[in-house]
């Protein structure tokens, strides 16, 4: 889970994509899947450490220490960079709204992770790309095909499979990283409404200190003193965190949303791997099915947008010429 947009489940939702610098660093695509997928290892991590501290610390804590880590390393560098005017947003109240949805799924799937294996809450959680779609129908308009939405259905399947409802096997609390997934998609329809307005950068800085700063409100009415290895372990989750959201940014500066992000979903093994190795937790038959049955559907989801962005760019490239013919024959007749 990400506070960049550019995340593992969207393809258009991502401003470090859609709004990229003409003068940024050459495109290449294996070099963003590495970045991406190195980014995933350092996500995995931090929510290991995560869950490790939910036994002694409240979710608000955990929460704002990513945050504050996470501000103290990104605000310091854009400021010495010369990048003062990206803390000047166009539309502060988007922005705003985007980073409450993110503060919302990051307090949600922190406490999820109280009560559930790593594998199961990101197993879950990954159902968000699916969510991203239907709400966007609902609040942009977007229009979805019979094959997305069949998607969609495949991938709600695979959420129930994991939690599996009204068995015995079912924990109330699978519905916290559900929530989670549920308030980041609201963030990515924000991220889309505000259409590339801002500066990626800018996007990244606001989430980052307006989270920091809700969470600091919060903070004393949740304040547990880390003792002992907690701090350092607290430490290192705000640092495996900053890193994770660094790698993410570059790695959609070298390459297409479309084409990089399905490969997020291999969280899923370093998850499962990672909670194995450190509590013992071994997913069963049921998560593993589940699991499966998700990134399917989320990476059938990301190739059918890849299919609908290309049809648009090559429905673009067949009125230029037509066009261009009109603009010779006004230019004769003038």
């Amino acid at each position: 889970m990400t506070i960049a947009s550019e995340t593992a489940e969207k393809s258009e939702d991502s401003p470090t994509v859609s709004n990229q610098p003409s003068h940024g660093p050459a495109q290449s695509p294996v070099r963003g899947i590495l970045l991406l997928v190195a980014s995933t290892v350092f996500f995995s991590l931090c929510d290991v450490i995560t869950k490790h501290l939910t036994a002694t610390l409240p979710a608000v804590e955990i929460a704002w220490i990513r945050y504050f880590t996470f501000t103290c390393i990104v605000v310091p560098v854009i400021m010495l960079t010369g990048g003062g005017g990206l803390f000047r947003a166009k539309r502060p109240g988007l922005q705003a709204l985007r980073s409450f949805g993110i503060i919302g799924s990051t307090l949600f799937f922190t406490q999820g992770l109280r009560y559930l294996p790593v594998a199961e809450s990101t197993a879950i959680y990954f159902i968000s790309p699916i969510l991203i779609m239907a709400l966007s129908i609902v609040f942009l308009g977007e229009t979805v095909g019979w094959r997305r939405w069949i998607a969609a259905l495949v991938g709600l399947a695979g959420v129930l499979v994991v939690i599996r409802p009204g068995t015995d096997a079912f924990q109330p609390a699978a519905l916290l990283p559900l929530l989670g997934a549920t308030s980041w998609a609201a963030s990515a329809v924000v991220t889309r409404r505000m259409s590339g307005s801002d500066h990626p950068l800018t996007t990244l800085v606001y989430s980052a200190v307006l989270g920091c700063l809700v969470l600091s409100v919060l903070l004393p009415f949740n304040w547990v003193t880390p003792i002992g290895s907690e701090i350092e372990l607290a430490t290192l989750m705000g640092l495996f965190f900053a890193m994770g959201q660094w790698l993410v940014v570059l790695a959609y500066r070298y390459g297409n949303a479309s084409a990089i992000a399905p490969f997020s979903y291999v969280q899923l093994i370093w998850a499962g791997t990672l909670g194995y190795l450190v509590f013992g937790a071994l997913p069963d038959g049921w998560t593993i099915v589940g699991a499966g049955i998700i990134a399917a559907s989320g990476l059938y989801t990301a190739y059918r947008e890849r299919v609908r962005m290309m049809q648009a760019r090559r429905s673009l490239s067949d009125q230029a010429p037509d066009c261009t013919t009109r603009n010779r024959g006004r230019t004769a007749r003038l």
